[in-house]
């Protein structure tokens, strides 16, 4: 199987263009194109439906592609191997993950990881939304939820505690709520789509129902607005941390204390799990047991 036609077809994927695979290459895009269309030939299948805009995997498509990668990994596997010096992973990592999470647990990690795997690069994308990994070209990602996922593989590397919290400027306003119940008279901050709170009750995760008259598409903003008085907000350890110690934001004990999810890794295939992912996933465990929030796995 042609590998370079391969990287073309796992680069178009990621790009979104085939010209800008085949530039990627070397190669101009007619070529690039003609590369693909063999190796369709050659698998028996449409993997890309093609359009003057747009670029789309077909069902085999998806199939095709953790299979296309597994091949190329193996090859810079197999060549970096006969490299003298070489050891570690390599390659590029593309992983998904929550802007705070990101921020405040993978970004700190990465300097240790480069220095210890000088071929690995990595693609980091911030955002709240669950996404597809297939689809949009990804290895990995870390999500903090209950995960329920049947088409991925779903590995718990720990737990986040949150806090439940506001600024003093807020609660000398509003008063501190004691309750749950009492969260109804008040602000509360939430993620677009999510006006529910979780708790841990006597029968388990109970729902309570809050609002408030601002909702944002990212944490950091809701952070940011709890930090200004906007309202109350349920909010990681990892980010407040600071806020509490030097009181800009101030815990709320409730009656019960805010649900506790697992962080989880995301991928698609144990069997085709790639070193890069492989070393990252070590490497984010070990952080999380280091953060505030101890990993649990």
């Amino acid at each position: 199987m042609d590998t370079q036609a391969l990287s073309v077809f796992v680069t178009a994927v990621s790009t979104g263009s085939i010209a800008a695979a085949g530039r990627r290459h070397g190669l101009a895009p007619v070529v690039a194109s003609r590369r693909l269309s063999a190796l369709e030939s050659e698998v028996g299948a449409r993997l890309l439906q093609r359009s003057t805009r747009s670029l789309s995997l077909t069902d085999e498509g998806q199939a095709f592609l953790p299979h296309a990668r597994e091949i190329l990994d193996r090859e810079t596997e197999a060549l970096n191997a006969l490299r003298p010096g070489h050891s570690g992973a390599s390659g590029l990592l593309r992983l998904t993950a929550p802007a705070a999470l990101g921020r405040e647990v993978i970004v700190p990690l990465l300097p240790d990881l480069f220095a210890a795997h000088p071929q690995l690069r990595v693609e980091l994308r911030l955002t709240e939304r669950l996404v597809d990994l297939v689809a949009e070209g990804l290895d990995l990602a870390i999500r903090i939820a209950d995960l329920r996922d049947t088409e991925m593989v779903a590995r718990r590397i720990g737990t986040v505690r949150r806090v439940v919290c506001a600024s003093p400027a807020y609660l000398a306003q509003h008063g501190n709520p004691a309750t749950r119940s009492d969260l109804s008279r008040h602000e509360c901050l939430t993620l677009v789509g999510s006006p529910h709170w979780l708790f841990e009750g006597p029968s388990g995760v109970e729902k309570v129902r809050v609002s408030g008259r601002m909702t944002c598409d990212a944490i950091d903003g809701l952070h940011a607005a709890c930090r200004v008085g906007a309202g109350i907000a349920m909010l990681s350890t990892w980010s407040v941390a600071n806020d509490l110690e030097t009181g800009q934001l101030i815990e709320l004990p409730l009656d019960a204390s805010p649900h506790a999810p697992p962080i989880a890794a995301l991928y698609p295939s144990a069997r085709m799990l790639s070193p890069r992912v492989r070393v990252f996933m070590s490497a984010i465990t070990k952080a999380l047991e280091r953060t505030r929030c101890p990993s649990e796995s």
